[in-house]
């Protein structure tokens, strides 16, 4: 390997800690409390050295969703939304999908859907690397809700607020699982295949 290859992987690697690091402090101690100095000290560099990879931490919280929702569209539901066949079955696979990629990624899922952070509206909001890689993650939502529609699947209705609200009720799922483990809950499988029979029942054009 020569210098210039060398160089280039050190410097993956570094920012690779970076980003790492970062995840774990905003689960462990919230976005707000989460200083460059902070995340420089976890991975005992100068913050100076940070900076070279990121302008602020805003950047590392909107490279570290774009991963999340990388992996989440690329290798978990762009295969559901490719499924043949039934449109309603394509579509249960991918709520299952997400829900299950949640609970195999607790800390990825805590930092791009549930942390406290900057507002997500403005014209610079649909700029950012979130909201460009996460509508790629709803679209495939979005496409499978139409689908369904188009073939009598499920009832016909608007599909913006139909993809919502099936994606409010996963992500409640989801979030609740990964935050209140404590909690006296059904067996975790039971409980998925139960939320997901809800969720589809209720769209059903036959409420059945």
């Amino acid at each position: 390997m020569g210098v210039t290859e060398r160089k280039a992987r050190e410097k993956e690697e570094l920012k690779r800690q970076i980003l790492d690091a970062a995840r774990e402090l905003f689960v462990r101690d919230g976005y707000e409390s989460v200083s460059m100095r902070k995340i420089a000290d976890k991975i005992e560099y100068s913050p100076a050295t940070i900076y070279t990879y990121f302008k602020d931490k805003d950047e590392i919280l909107d490279c570290l969703c774009e991963e999340t929702f990388l992996k989440l569209h690329v290798d978990k539901l762009a295969a559901a939304h490719q499924m043949k066949g039934d449109a309603l079955q394509a579509l249960k696979k991918g709520m299952e999908t997400y829900i299950r990629f949640g609970l195999e990624h607790p800390e990825h899922y805590i930092v791009t859907f549930m942390l406290r952070a900057a507002p997500y509206h403005g014209p610079r909001a649909r700029e950012t690397r979130k909201a460009k890689t996460g509508q790629q993650c709803f679209d495939d939502m979005r496409n499978l809700v139409r689908r369904c529609m188009e073939e009598g699947k499920i009832m016909k209705a608007d599909v913006e607020e139909t993809s919502q609200a099936l994606w409010a009720g996963i992500h409640g799922v989801t979030a609740l699982l990964i935050t209140l483990p404590g909690f006296p809950f059904v067996e975790r499988e039971r409980l998925i295949r139960r939320t997901l029979e809800i969720l589809v029942r209720g769209i059903s054009p036959h409420g059945k």
